[in-house]
């Protein structure tokens, strides 16, 4: 007699539990950072960029949250890596996804230079650690928008022209969303810019994650995503 119970895809179960990682972490960021910035009165969204939570007395929680946030973005590139299709990986996604959560944990291990007023009776310097911390931020942007473009090339080749297209204008928003950033990093405008260029990455990274989750077999083995 035919055993007609399906084969239960370990693999697949892990791979679609890492990819989840990719979805979440943005979240986690967003709605960690946007709290805490809240809770610190003298901490103002048009001047001050988040990472600047990490030179106040808490400042703890600001790294502490980059770097959970790197490591779910880890364990997502390495879902990406896991991923098999037409008998090939998509290695440079993973790659580059993997660039984007490293960049996050050197961002959280070393502290950003203050600017004039912020902290507090500060004014604005610079040191190694600053340049290191912009130098990850660099890594991490640039990771991120190459990856939305190779990631546009993949959904092309599936037959999802949609994808690729919104896959494209994150990977340019995100890009000159950092560009502009570091240009007026001065003025107002140029905190503005940096909000946009991260809130584009962690969308990116989520659709992308979603979309890479649905093209793992369902781990039940009914052949179904």
């Amino acid at each position: 007699m035919t055993n007609l119970t399906p084969t239960f895809n370990k693999r697949a179960a892990i791979t679609r539990s890492m990819l989840g990682w990719g979805v979440v972490a943005g979240p986690v960021y967003l709605i960690g950072a946007v709290v805490h910035a809240i809770l610190r009165p003298e901490f103002d969204f048009t001047e001050h960029a988040l990472s600047l939570l990490m030179l106040t007395d808490t400042g703890w929680l600001h790294r502490a949250c980059l770097i959970l946030v790197g490591i779910m973005v880890l364990v997502a590139a390495w879902g990406f890596g896991r991923i098999v299709e037409g008998g090939t990986r998509v290695p440079w996604v993973a790659a580059l996804v993997a660039g984007y959560g490293v960049s996050l944990l050197g961002s959280g291990s070393f502290a950003p230079d203050p600017v004039d007023g912020f902290p507090p009776g500060t004014e604005a310097a610079a040191s190694w650690s600053g340049i290191v911390h912009l130098a990850f931020g660099a890594l991490g942007f640039l990771c991120l928008s190459v990856g939305a473009l190779v990631f546009a090339r993949w959904c092309r080749a599936r037959g999802c022209s949609r994808g690729a297209h919104l896959s494209i204008v994150a990977g340019i928003v995100v890009i000159l969303g950092f560009i502009g950033g570091a240009v007026f990093a001065t003025m107002g405008a140029g905190v503005i810019l940096l909000w946009v260029a991260v809130v584009a990455g962690f969308v990116w990274l989520m659709g992308a994650s979603v979309y890479a989750y649905r093209t793992v077999p369902h781990p039940d083995g009914d052949g179904t995503a």
